[in-house]
């Protein structure tokens, strides 16, 4: 009974891993298309950290924002598009609000953590990265087998 309550089966940890992801995806999503819908209203006075101009510095963060997002619900290339989001967060947290308080930087750190945890632990096996680059049992076996 301990174990149950207190460690975590494979299944649970793959679970736990989708919902993560589903729901950090979505989350962040939400934030691209809300610039999406505002392009021509915040275009220009959009923050350009990185000195690429406005425009540009809006249409990068829209698409690291919708496009990784996507591909980070669908678990593909997953550790490749929580590199794109991780970064878009550190520009935000450090730069773009490094001198604000921390309740304005603090949305920026948790979704920064998060997708460390992800690039961390990868996508988990209810992801298309497992499906399509994973190793099933069966090869397992045979290369143990053959070892």
């Amino acid at each position: 009974m301990k174990q149950q309550i207190f460690l975590s089966s494979p299944k649970q940890v793959s679970f736990g891993l989708l919902a993560l992801r589903v729901a950090f995806g979505c989350f962040m999503m939400v934030h691209g298309l809300q610039k999406v819908m505002g392009f021509s209203t915040i275009s220009e006075g959009f923050p350009d950290p990185l000195g690429m101009g406005h425009q540009l510095s809006l249409v990068c963060a829209i698409a690291t924002e919708v496009g990784c997002s996507i591909l980070l619900i669908l678990g593909l290339g997953t550790r490749v598009a929580v590199l794109g989001l991780a970064f878009t967060m550190f520009v935000a947290l450090f730069l773009v609000h490094g001198s604000d308080p921390w309740k304005v930087k603090e949305l920026a750190a948790v979704y920064l953590a998060t997708y460390a945890v992800i690039f961390i632990t990868g996508p988990g096996k209810l992801s298309l990265d497992q499906k399509l680059f994973g190793k099933n049992e069966l090869n397992e076996k045979e290369a143990v087998g053959q070892a």
